[in-house]
Parts: structure tokens; sequence; C-alpha cells
């Protein structure tokens, strides 16, 4: 690559083919100042970037977290109060956001526009090397006080600030505290010692001056790396770079970097308490063990360290996760068990939850004598050459579906560009497994290394996480009693500067600004076409068989989809178990470990589910369906098949004692979901009487799930309990045996024919009976619940009964969704009432419109502000400029590219459920010509409060007073 390819302003320093991914990775320096520039080129019209920042904070105070969001409320050349979430409206976006990780802070967005990219580049660059950082923002963005009636000092004072209230949410979660206080302990002197998000004890401690200083010295072109991916050249990219950014820099003599920690010689036992508020606390403690290894930028070991962690803790045929599935000490595995690779260091973990205080030294001394058991006894090479299988797998498969391919990639290597590593290496993982390959050979390979890196290394942390469910009022009450201290201490003009403040940023927060100075796309920018592959479609044997010729970079994807048989409502409530345990648990002659080992050396995965949607003119006729889905490399695409074959027609549900860990690993699992998921988890339980589907949702995936598995948890102690769930297994079992099937199938173009002679040869003789069908009872009511649990923070959710897509209202109701949001949720919400997030939308396959907020220090202020944005809609005249930005919202979501094999699954499924190609892009149309009118059409017909349906995540004493409004239900 010659270095003519580059910017003038930048030097070129190498180039390398990754064959397996089919791209060229380049690396740039910037002259003058040293910021590094990683560009991967290739064949793709979705562009990425991304820049990255050192932060390494050394308190809690949050000062990363919190400049994160301030640096997104206006800079030099965008002077408007919000031009991040402008952006995400005048866009064509596929993906915006910004991280704070433990150190460092990064800035990515992607779009396929070429014209968009370079709007969201010029806006991003500005905000991160010029933003204004007004000290408003800080106020709202980050913490304030406030007196509780804003113009009446005589009423308390209160803290404020949106990510205060975001990491009161994120620091309800046990899983967050067990996470902040291993790594506290883990890391005594370093950055990571730290909550780099913020602990809400210290963020009200951050001051103005900090933020700025930290900006400083943290956010300069010398201490940044740039990462791009796609078709647009890097010499174009640095053009834009330096133009708009790095002309006006001069090098800072400043290295910011995470030093290695000091060793510690002695393993540390320690114990904790995190908040819990509930009356029994009894098998509520978390025991962690950790590690501390070596760095994550020696590619080498980080893959060695992979591959151990992988062979210890995998599945349950891995010694170190059977052992503690199977130990009677707790209930479930610790969410924590893994390796952490993206600190400078890397670290092992491993755990229990569901366990006593009193169990921590029994759970060491299981943890070390497993470890002793397999250093001593070795693990079959059958095992290693499994997981090294799956490493291969991980590098070859084109991702997509959740980030963008080209931002997967990015966020895989850029740990590494941060910590001075070799992040191209990281991404070229090929030549490593090469030699892994030849390392595995020795059949102590994995024994040493647990001597070395687990056994004989002393810096070691065992800690036991216990509940407390006290904490909560001992804190509201610290609290309370620090603000009365601030306001007895308050000067007459340090009060008036209290509540001008608090005017100053209602002011500020109402305020139009002149969002013409921000670039935008139009609707004539958005393309024609929507692309969806096209199936070839062909039978098997009598069955119908879907082939997706699509670039899977040498992976096959399967799937067998079962026509759903009519289910009683207690089968439906289990089907959820029902498709994990068919996975989980053995088949034919295997047993559940067996199984397991052998998915791993065949597949990069087997899984089931079901899907089921409401039609597409009518939402209580559902169809439904389950599914075996699996994806392997090409030369395993003859054993997949038959696994999936074993798996449909030969699952065993009689482990019983498996069976009943994972009911006992679900009820954690489910229970650490809910201030995680809260907002989603609030709009199945407001849609939950208003379909059929969402009846079904949020009996086997909501609320009422959580309920369900936890009193199902209980019965199974009965043995007679647990033989009838098995036998109710081994019925639903039969009836989905029996069913109508059809094939999905997914390869490289040139692979159709002999996939589908695999296929054939397996699925030729066999063929599903006809069989009742699915149906479901209609319903079409409204609830009105608050759902109690330990959280600091609120989730709210409205819905209203709507219209199915078929309809002529969907499309507007669709926009709907967007333009309350931008125009009246995300001020009234986020803004001025400080929840993290909020949003609207219009579902129509339930054929319900739902509102929503996100870790909310708010209840019926936010409800009653749902119903404020219509209001508002119906009262103004609305700028058609802001119709155009909702619709271009919208077209964005629709237009989002997935991976190759995602988008070939997303294009079937709908199909499956009559969203033809030919359906959606006729949807897509009518998106197109919704006005302002049709909106407030909609709005007035549909979103009436007397056809509300409510529900809530919230605390105890939040609920309190009202249940004369509301169902209360105790999670």
């Amino acid at each position: 690559m010659p270095a003519a390819n580059a910017h003038t302003s930048f030097e070129f320093i190498r180039s390398e083919k990754i064959e397996s991914l089919n791209v060229h990775v380049e690396e740039y320096r910037h002259k003058v100042t040293g910021a590094m520039h990683f560009h991967i080129a290739a064949d793709q019209d979705e562009n990425v970037f991304l820049v990255a920042f050192r932060t390494v904070p050394m308190d809690s105070k949050g000062v990363a977290h919190i400049l994160e969001h301030t640096a997104l409320c206006g800079s030099e050349h965008y002077p408007v109060r919000d031009p991040f979430f402008m952006m995400t409206r005048r866009s064509l976006n596929t993906f915006m956001n910004a991280f704070t990780s433990s150190d460092w802070t990064a800035y990515p967005f992607a779009s396929q526009n070429r014209k968009d990219f370079f709007n969201l580049l010029d806006v991003y660059l500005d905000a991160t090397f010029y933003s204004r950082l007004d000290p408003l923002d800080f106020a709202q963005e980050g913490h304030r006080v406030e007196f509780e009636e804003p113009n009446n000092p005589e009423s308390p004072l209160v803290y404020k600030g949106v990510v205060l209230n975001e990491m009161k949410g994120a620091m309800s979660s046990p899983v967050s505290t067990l996470w902040q206080t291993a790594t506290k302990y883990l890391f005594p002197t370093v950055t990571y010692h730290f909550n780099s998000g913020g602990d809400p004890d210290s963020i009200t401690d951050l001051s103005y001056d900090e933020l700025l200083a930290f900006y400083r010295t943290h956010y300069h072109p010398s201490n940044a790396v740039f990462m791009t991916f796609g078709n647009i050249p890097a010499k174009e990219l640095q053009a834009r770079f330096e133009e708009q950014a790095l002309s006006n820099f001069e090098k800072l003599d400043i290295n910011i970097e995470v030093p290695d920690e000091k060793h510690i010689f002695s393993p540390v036992k320690v114990e904790e308490a995190y908040a819990l508020d509930e009356d029994d606390v009894s098998g509520k403690t978390h025991h962690v063990m950790s590690w501390l290894l070596g760095q994550s930028i020696d590619l080498k070991e980080q893959l060695k360290a992979h591959l151990l962690s992988r062979v210890l803790l995998d599945n349950s045929a891995s010694p170190l996760r059977y052992a503690l599935e199977s130990s009677e000490l707790g209930s479930a595995p610790s969410p924590l068990c893994g390796l952490e690779d993206s600190n400078r260091q890397m670290s092992f973990m491993c755990g229990l939850e569901g366990s006593e205080p009193e169990s921590a030294e029994a759970f060491e001394q299981l943890i070390l004598e497993t470890l002793q058991r397999v250093a001593k006894e070795g693990v079959p090479q059958s095992m290693v050459e499994a997981q090294l299988h799956q490493l291969e797998l991980g590098q070859r498969e084109i991702s997509g579906d959740g980030y963008p391919y080209g931002l997967s990639l990015i966020m895989a290597s850029v740990s590494s560009a941060i910590h001075r590593g070799d992040p191209i290496a990281l991404l070229n993982l090929d030549p490593v497994l090469d030699e892994l390959r030849e390392l595995i050979k020795d059949t102590d390979f994995i024994p040493s290394m647990i001597r070395e890196l687990l056994l004989d290394n002393t810096h070691r942390v065992r800690l036991t996480l216990r509940p407390d469910n006290k904490m909560t009022e001992r804190k509201d009450k610290d609290e309370k009693a620090k603000l009365a201290v601030i306001k007895a201490g308050l000067s007459q003009e340090q009060t008036q500067f209290v509540i001008d403040q608090a005017a100053a940023l209602e002011a500020r927060q109402m305020q139009l600004d002149d969002e013409s100075i921000l670039p935008k796309v139009t609707l004539q920018d958005v393309p024609a076409q929507m692309h969806i592959p096209m199936s070839e479609q062909q039978t098997l044997a009598g069955q119908t068989f879907d082939w997706y010729g699509q670039g899977t970079n040498g992976l096959v994807y399967q799937q067998v989809i079962i026509d759903l048989p009519e289910l009683s409502d207690a089968e439906l409530q289990i089907m959820p178990l029902f498709s994990h345990c068919m996975t989980e648990l053995g088949c034919a002659d295997r047993s559940y470990q067996e199984n397991q080992q052998y998915h791993v050396q065949v597949s990069g995965g087997v899984s089931a589910y079901t899907t089921m949607r409401g039609a597409t003119d009518d939402e209580q006729n559902v169809s439904g369906y389950f599914v075996v889905s699996g994806k392997s490399l090409l030369h395993n695409q003859e054993a997949l098949t038959k696994l999936l074959h074993e798996t449909l027609n030969e699952a065993r549900f009689d482990e019983t004692t498996r069976l009943r860990e994972i009911v006992s690993q679900q009820r954690s699992r489910k229970e650490q979901s809910i201030t995680g998921q809260g907002h989603s988890l609030a709009i199945m339980a407001a849609a939950a009487q208003l379909s059929p589907v969402a009846c079904v949702d949020q009996k086997s995936r909501g609320l009422e799930s959580i309920r369900f598995v936890k009193a199902l948890d209980k019965q199974l102690d009965d043995s007679a309990a647990l033989q009838a769930l098995s036998a109710k297994l081994v019925a639903m079992h039969e009836k989905i045996k029996q069913a109508p099937r059809r094939f999905l199938l997914i390869g490289e173009p040139e692979q159709k024919d002999s996939l589908a002679a695999s296929m054939n040869q397996q699925w030729g003789a066999s063929q599903g009976a006809t069989t009742s069908s699915l149906a479901l009872t209609p319903t079409r009511e409204i609830v009105k619940q608050l759902w109690t649990t330990s959280t600091q923070v609120s989730f709210c959710a409205k819905a209203y009964p709507t219209v199915p897509v078929d309809h002529e209202d969907s499309a507007a109701l669709t926009i709907l969704g967007d333009f309350l949001r931008n125009g009246f949720l995300h001020r009234a919400i986020r803004e001025q009432g400080g929840a993290y997030g909020s949003g609207a939308g219009q579902d129509s396959g339930e054929a319900v419109f739902r509102f929503f907020s996100y870790r909310d220090p708010r209840l019926t202020e936010t409800l009653d502000d749902f119903d404020e944005s219509v209001t508002w809609l119906l009262g103004n005249d609305h700028d058609e400029a802001k119709l155009e930005e909702a619709i271009l919202g919208v077209v964005s979501s629709i237009d989002k590219p997935g991976s190759p094999a995602g988008e070939a699954k997303g294009a079937y499924h709908s199909s499956l459920f009559g969203r033809t190609p030919e359906h959606r892009k006729a949807f897509r149309q009518r998106i197109l010509n919704v006005k302002t009118d049709d909106l407030k059409r909609v709005a007035a017909k549909y979103l009436k409060p007397e056809l509300a349906s409510i529900a809530a995540v919230t605390s105890v004493e939040k609920a309190k007073g009202l249940d004369d409004q509301f169902e209360v239900i105790a999670l």
C-alpha cells in the first residue's frame, strides 16, 4: 500500500489483508498530533466511523461518563442544545451512539448513505474536539440540586441529573454491583478500581471545573484513535479529519495510559453487601472468585486464555461449569463466569449465585478442588479441539444483526488500539489459531495453564456479596440528611442561584434552536428501493424447502420450522422452558453433557425457539412456529443436518436432576433481568391483555413469567412435581414432532446443490402429520398495574389498542411514535424529568401503540407526560420538517442492513407471517406518504385516555398510596 494513499497530513505505516474477513486493514498516524487512524477497507456500502479517547478516571465521580453526555450537547460550529439527538432524526444512520468503557470513551456511527455519513462525521468531529460544555448541560446531564418545588425555597432539596438516574438504575442490578465490587478488589491501585460510569454516591461530588479539566487533557487528538470501515478511501476520510478538526491542534505532551496493576502476593477474601428490598433475603448471596491475568494486547496469550475459559466454563460438559451447576451451594453459576479481555490486563472469574454467606469457604474449596483435579487428570483432547473450532467459527462468521458488521470488527479491536497494542493482529486470528492447533497437541497444555494462571497465581480475590434489606433505607436517609445540611448552609445568594438555575435550565430546555445550522438528508436522499433477499423455493419429499444463496464466508445456516400445534395455556407458559431444554438436555443416546460437547464439536450452536404474530389484517388471528436452528462451518454441514434431525426427533426430557438445575438457573436469570430490561417488561405488562400474542408474551417472557418461574422453582423441590414437569415436556415434544414442517437453508450460492442433497438425504423420509393448529383466545382488555421490586428508578408504560399493519392507519401510527418522541417526550421525560430514556411506537403485529420510559426517577408524572404529548400534538401546528425527520427515522430503521444470514432469516420469517417482500415494500411506500394531518387524526382516534392500559415497574416506596388507582403486584 503506497504512502500516496494517505492524506498529506497523515503518514502511512502498514497494511495487511485479512483473507478470512475479505478486508484490508490500514494503519496511519497523524503527523502533527500523533492521532492514530486504523481503516478497514471493505467492499461495503455501510461505512462506519468511531473516534475513541483514552479516559482514565481515578475516582468514581463519573467524569468520563458525564463528559460523554455533555460533549454531545452542543459544539463550536453547531451551538444548538442537543445536536446528537437532533441528528438522529435528520439522518439515515444505521447506528448512532456513544459509549463509556472502563478506560476509554468512544463515539461511533454508521450509514449506508455517503452524504449522510459525511454529515454525521462533521457533527461528531465538532462535538468531540470542540464541545461547548455549557454549565447548564452539566447540570442537566450530570447532577444538580433543586428544590422539590423549584420556586419554593422552603421545600426540600433533591438531587437531579440524567447520568445520576442512569447509574442509580444500573447499580440497582445486583450483577452490576457484583462486577464493580469484584474489580475494586482485583485492581486496588489502577482505574478499574473505580466505577467509570459513576457511583451514585460519588457522582454528586463532581464539579464542573473537574469536568473541564478532564476534557482538555483527554479529548485531544494526541490521545485519540480513529477507526473506520467501508468503501470510502482512507485518504478521503483523513482529508475531512484534518479540515474539520486536526489542523487546529498541536501535539499535546501527555501520555495517558493504564499501568499494570501491582501484584497481590496473598489471596484476598472479602465480604460486602448489596441493597435488596425484600423481606426474605435467604438464597440471595453471590460468591465470585477472580484472578488477574496477563496483558490483553498479547494476542497469543489472550487466545490461550479464551481457550482455557471456554474449556472450563463454556457448557455443562465443561468441568468448572458442571461443578457450579451441580453444586448444592447455590442455585446457578454466576453471570460473571468467564474471561474479561477489554481491560489492559485480563481477568478470569467464576462464581455462584443463590447461595448463603456462610458457604464462602465451601465455595472456594469447590473451585480449587475442581481446578486441581483438572490440572492433574487433564481434559479430553476432543474438548480442547472443539473449543478451538469455536474460536475459528467466531473469526469467520459475518455478524451485523445487532451492531453493523463493520462496527463489530472495530469494537473487537478498539481496546488493543487504546492500549497501544496491535488491533490488526486482533482481527487476523488465523496465524495464532494455527499456532494453537500445534500447542494443544500437548496433553499438558490446558493443565499447565490452569497451574500457571490460576492455581499458582496469588493475585486472586474471593468475594462474597450478601443481600441487605435495610441498605436502601439507610442510603435514602443519608442522602436526605446530606441535602438538609446543604440546604441549611445555603446563603440567600446561593438559594437564589438554585432557583435561577432551575428556571434557566427549564428555559433552555424549552427554547427553539435554529436547527438549520445542522446538516441533514431529506426524503429525496432516501433510496427508492429496499433490499430484501429473495429465496428459491423447492420441494423436499413433499415438504417446503427455501434456499437463500448469501455471502456467508463459508458458514451454513439451517432451520427446521414447525407449525405450532394446539397448545394449552399451561403448555404455552412453559414453552420457553421446553425450547431451552430441547438443546440443553440429552439427545438420543447422549447425556446432556455429551450432547452439549457434541454441539461444540460440529456446530456453532443449536437453539430452539417459538415465534408468533397476528395476521396482517387481524391481530386476534395468530399463527405460530417452533424453530430448531443451527449453524456450522461448511465441512460440518452434514453433521449439522443430522444434529438438527436428532434434536427434533430424539431430544430427551428424562434427566430430571439437570431439569431441576435449568429451572433454578432460569429463575436467577429472570430475576436479574428486571432492572436491565425494565422498560421492555413494563411494555409487555401494559399490552398483555390487548392481543393474544401479547398475552402469551406476558406469561412466557414478561413479568408474569418471573412470578411463575419463582413458584415453579419452589414446587420442584417435590420429586413428584419434577417428574410431572418432565412428563409435560415429553407430551409437548410428541405434539411438536407430529406437526407439519418446512426448511430453511442459507449458504454460499455455489453450495446449493450439495447442501440440498444433504438435507434431502436426512429429511427425505421424514414428514410431519396434519395436526390441530395453534388457536389463541381473543382478548382486548386494559390493565392498570404497578409491579414492585428492588429498584431505585421506575420503568413506565402505557398501551392503546390500535390496528394491524394492513389497516390504512398503521403507517401514520408508526410515524407518530417517532414524532412524539422527537417533539415532546425527549424534552419532557429525559431533559426535564431526568429519565435516561423514553419513547413511543406502534406494534402492528399486536395492533398496539406503546409509550415507555427507562430508568426514570418519576412515576405518575411520566404517565401524565405521555398524555401531555398527545395534547401537545393536537393543540399545535407543526413544521413539515419535523414530519420529514420522523419519516427519515422510520425509513432508516426499515432499511437497516443485517448480516447476510440475518437478512435472509428476516425475509423468510416475515414472509411466513404474510409480510412478503411485496407487502413490506408497499408498507414502506405508505410510510413515505404520511402527512401531519394523518398524525393528528390517528392520535385523536386511538390515543384516548379511557383506552389506556398502564403498567410500571417501580419500588415498593413509590407504589405506596397508589393502590386505589392500580393493582399493585410484588415480584
